[in-house]
């Protein structure tokens, strides 16, 4: 089952800065592009850190501890070292690694750390617009009949709002959380509600020749 890779939602035209860009450029960037922060490059185009509009206002608080005589640069202000991805990482890892760290974009670097993107929180947000019938489409042909190798039918399908409904029969309880992980591991399922009931019971362990089993 494909997962989209953070190459392919990221953003490609990247409103950046050089450690040297003087703090009110910083600030015309963010206003002129409505945006709320940008990663900040060295000459070799490799990743230093990120300034955030909480930076500036930051910078400005402390603006009376700072030498009045040094102008202040993206350097100066921005938070370091970056957080990054790499293009072919997927969707859910950025976003559950953005969520862990509390940032709200990730520049997106290559195998020598050169940034080729960004991946802000819309950007990630984007594979959760997927309309019901096409999750519905996408559970019932990869994960019932594909993964599970289920027959048409055993397994009845409903999706509202990216909530996935699994109503139906199986041939194995083992069958019950691999459909259920699998199904909550799409893009664009923000639920799963699980009403499978199985044939056999492949995970109790057998009975022992001679004992009584305890109910």
């Amino acid at each position: 089952m494909p997962t989209r890779s953070v190459g392919e939602v990221m953003t490609r035209n990247v409103v950046q800065a050089r450690r040297t860009t003087p703090f009110k450029e910083v600030v015309r960037l963010l206003d002129q592009h409505r945006i709320s922060g940008l990663p900040v490059l060295d000459d070799d185009d490799k990743v230093l850190g990120v300034v955030s509009g909480t930076d500036l206002v930051r910078a400005q608080a402390q603006r009376a501890d700072r030498d009045p005589s040094a102008a202040v640069t993206a350097a100066d202000v921005m938070s370091s070292p970056a957080i990054t991805v790499h293009p072919e990482q997927s969707v859910p890892d950025a976003a559950r690694l953005m969520e862990r760290r509390g940032v709200e974009r990730l520049p997106v670097v290559d195998e020598e750390d050169r940034l080729i993107g960004i991946a802000t929180r819309r950007d990630l947000l984007r594979v959760f617009l997927r309309t019901d019938d096409d999750i519905r489409r996408q559970v019932t042909d990869e994960v019932l009949a594909g993964a599970l190798g289920l027959p048409d039918g055993a397994v009845r399908v409903f999706v509202r709002d990216g909530v996935v409904t699994l109503d139906g029969r199986v041939e194995l309880r083992s069958q019950v959380p691999e459909a259920v992980h699998a199904v909550w591991r799409l893009e664009g399922v923000v639920g799963v509600m699980n009403a499978l009931t199985f044939r056999v019971d492949d995970v109790a362990p057998p009975v022992a020749a001679g004992s009584t089993e305890v109910r």
